[in-house]
């Protein structure tokens, strides 16, 4: 019985998630009470807005890749440490011989937590499972103790489903995306600087009144200002900074459009399949548990295609090539994934609500923190890829690999570095800022809410008493 689940599972797995997806769906739809037709059908659409979203991101990537490679060229930078993608990376993930052990570990954790009401956020992308599990498995290599490994995987799920539950709201108001979180470690480990520089950057006296938007560009710039000019225009000197012929700049420029104009498209397919599924839930959770509602946890590509998500990632890409040059200490060259920053920058716009300014500061921040963490991972992670035999071809004469995933990301790299240090000294510092974490956005948030909704409708009182006066 347990060889046949283990097949089943590892097919799904090996199909990828274009085909789990639509399956998983079908299933929590039958769960939650949808007729079979109803719920092979949302299945279907969300997998059709999945693939449309991956081959458009693909299609991104072929294009900015090598313009990508081609500037770092044209500057003359010589990093030793290359961003090779977090596909690579997933790889090197899915090879881990206790990846079986660390999946299952986290697929527990989040019905555990569910079940003591310690998370709302019902997490079905299995896909994307292995950017938890990675960190076990370099906890592991590093420690050579299978339990810390599993630890430090735990740990990962546990806070990632309360970052998913935290950011649910903004995701839902910004996004219009209702019922769902996300909890993709690639898109919820921003906020871990998004949050405390966006609570800074209010606090400054000046930078807080500037809010300037897309639709304010759009307002400002007219005809410029539209978004398929827009990605024409920034695709266009992405290709000039490359030392594109006139003919390669154009046609980069017009590939960057059409992704501005196809994206957003594809994402509408996602609303489309969630809605029947995201009202099914509500309903079963009201019945089932009272008072209470569950959130899907879905990938992040669900909200990259934002105009305002996508605008901010073209502005910082070649940002981030700037800064691997300028940095000191950077060993990281950013390549691979260069075309998967609306990922990273994703949470950063809603938080913000889509304020341009503040994202491009932040989204600076964090791809900063990606460069530096990746840069110092870089030779563990290269050493676990040789063992489990993954051939990664290591080009431009770099000696080591890297991306912008594993403990690349803020929030596994400070994991990573709790379970590899010194545990007496880490543990306790781990505890307390999850403790404190946890306190803040589960009491004292919800009460300054509960405090600001009062004084609105004191406000609001003391108008309507004026008025009648």
């Amino acid at each position: 019985m347990w060889n046949v689940v283990m097949t089943a599972f590892n097919w799904l797995i090996d199909a990828g998630a274009t085909v789990m997806l639509p399956v998983i769906i079908t299933i929590i739809g039958l769960i939650f009470g949808l007729k079979l037709t109803k719920a092979f059908k949302s299945g279907l659409t969300l997998g059709i807005g999945f693939a449309g979203i991956r081959l458009i991101l693909d299609y991104m990537t072929s294009n900015i890749g090598p313009a990508a490679k081609a500037m770092v060229e044209n500057i003359g930078v010589e990093l030793d440490v290359l961003d090779v993608g977090w596909g690579s990376i997933a790889a090197v993930t899915w090879s881990s011989p206790i990846i079986a052990i660390l999946i299952f570990g986290i697929l527990a954790t989040n019905i555990i937590m569910l079940i003591f009401k310690w998370t709302d956020t019902l997490d079905v992308d299995i896909w994307n499972y292995h950017h938890m599990a990675i960190v076990g498995i370099m906890v592991h290599y590093i420690t050579g103790n299978v339990f810390l490994g599993i630890s430090a995987s735990i740990v990962m799920a546990m806070t990632t489903f309360k970052i998913a539950d935290w950011s649910q709201p903004m995701i839902e108001k910004f996004f219009g995306i209702p019922g769902v979180s996300l909890p993709t470690v690639s898109a919820t480990s921003s906020l871990l600087i998004a949050w405390p520089l966006n609570w800074l950057l209010d606090r400054i006296p000046g930078v807080n009144k500037i809010n300037f938007s897309l639709k304010d560009t759009q307002k400002y710039l007219g005809f410029f200002g539209d978004q398929m000019i827009m990605g024409l225009i920034l695709g266009s000197a992405i290709g000039a900074l490359a030392g594109y012929d006139l003919t390669a700049i154009l046609q980069l420029g017009v590939s960057m459009s059409a992704v501005l104009v196809l994206i957003p498209k594809m994402t509408s397919m996602f609303m489309e399949g969630l809605m029947p599924i995201s009202g099914a839930a509500q309903k079963w959770s009201q019945k089932k548990f009272k008072n209470r509602k569950l959130f899907i946890g879905l990938d992040a590509a669900v909200v990259v295609g934002n105009q305002d998500v996508i605008t901010t990632a073209l502005i910082i890409i070649p940002l981030t090539i700037a800064l691997a040059v300028i940095l000191p200490g950077n060993r990281m060259l950013p390549f691979a994934d260069l075309a998967i920053i609306p990922f990273r920058v994703a949470l950063v716009v809603a938080l913000t609500k889509g304020n341009l300014f503040k994202n491009l500061i932040i989204g600076l921040a964090t791809t900063t923190a990606l460069l530096y963490a990746g840069s110092i991972t870089a030779p563990a992670l290269t050493a676990i890829a040789e063992n489990v035999g993954i051939d990664i071809a290591i080009a431009g004469g770099a000696l080591l690999i890297s991306s912008f995933a594993a403990t690349s990301l803020t929030h596994s790299f400070l994991v990573f570095l709790a379970f590899t240090g010194n545990l007496f000294v880490t543990m306790p510092i781990m505890v307390v800022v999850i403790a404190v974490s946890w306190y803040y956005f589960e009491v004292i948030k919800p009460r300054q809410q509960e405090r600001n909704a009062a004084n609105v409708k004191d406000d609001a009182g003391d108008v309507t008493i004026e008025q009648s006066n």
